[in-house]
């Protein structure tokens, strides 16, 4: 066998779990538009975007949450970041809205659909060393063990955090070029590669939180990352230190970085034209 069939035979995908759908929604406002509302229209849509966006925030039947963000410095005025248990919920949050008159002056510019996931590549790791290209069989209960404790729960279903008002948010995926090609790395190569990546994130434990979503067949880059923060340059120091690891500094693609605040409905409609 030469050394690329050993290296290729090797390059098994990770165990993943997932917990609930995604969507990143970035819209553009129809200056022009929003002038030439008459003041009767703007106050009927204005009130009616409103409930919505309230609704959306916290679903009724308590199965996840949406939050709206004042975008600064992009294409995009204003982003919506959705978290739903399945696909039809999230479109749901998707047509809510689309049925809303003020957002026929709201293009969008850019959404991203992704789940949020956690990548057993320790786990993985292991059992394949132990068992070979057979290494799923009867793994059943270990990847079970593995969703059911409180730190990957808390990356499949992430709670709002209440005190980190800056969001960013960009996709990204890996690179499949001659000679940095991440999926012709081996299992372990690849989970020595993240367990690095992983510790530089902790670093910034409690100033940064970071929901990592996956879009592999949901949408043309492979994964989404959404950091809260109190400070942007927080975000920053973090995205910097990040881009010195080997899997990044090798292996990393980056698409565009969306970065604002939230802030409530009430306040983001008054600040309309």
């Amino acid at each position: 066998m030469t050394r690329m069939e050993q290296t290729a035979s090797a390059a098994y995908p990770p165990e993943t779990v997932e917990g609930w759908y995604t969507l990143h929604q970035l819209f553009r406002i129809d200056q022009a538009a929003m002038r030439a509302r008459r003041p009767a229209d703007r106050a009927a849509q204005e009130a009616g975007a409103a409930r919505a966006l309230t609704e959306l925030a916290m679903p009724s039947d308590g199965a996840g949450w949406s939050t709206l963000v004042d975008v600064t410095g992009s294409q995009a005025d204003v982003m919506l970041v959705h978290f739903r248990p399945t696909l039809g919920a999230l479109r749901g949050a998707q047509r809510r809205l689309a049925c809303e008159p003020l957002f026929d002056h709201l293009p969008l510019v850019y959404s991203f659909l992704s789940v949020t996931e956690a990548g057993l590549y320790s786990l993985s790791a292991k059992l394949a060393a132990e068992q070979g290209a057979e290494y799923r069989t009867g793994i059943e209960a270990r990847v079970a063990a593995e969703r059911a404790s409180p730190h990957v729960q808390r990356r499949l279903y992430p709670e709002l955090p209440a005190d980190m008002p800056v969001v960013c948010f960009y996709p990204m995926s890996k690179k499949r070029h001659p000679g940095e090609n991440w999926y012709e790395l081996s299992l372990d190569e690849r989970s020595r590669l993240m367990q690095a990546h992983g510790m530089t994130g902790r670093r910034y434990a409690g100033r940064v939180q970071q929901v990592i979503t996956g879009a592999i067949g949901l949408d043309a880059w492979e994964w989404g990352v959404t950091l809260f923060a109190r400070d942007a340059l927080d975000i920053k120091k973090l995205v910097t230190d990040m881009r010195f690891d080997e899997v990044s500094a090798r292996y990393a693609e980056f698409g565009p970085f969306y970065v604002g605040e939230r802030v409530s409905p009430e306040h983001w409609l008054s600040a309309l034209p």
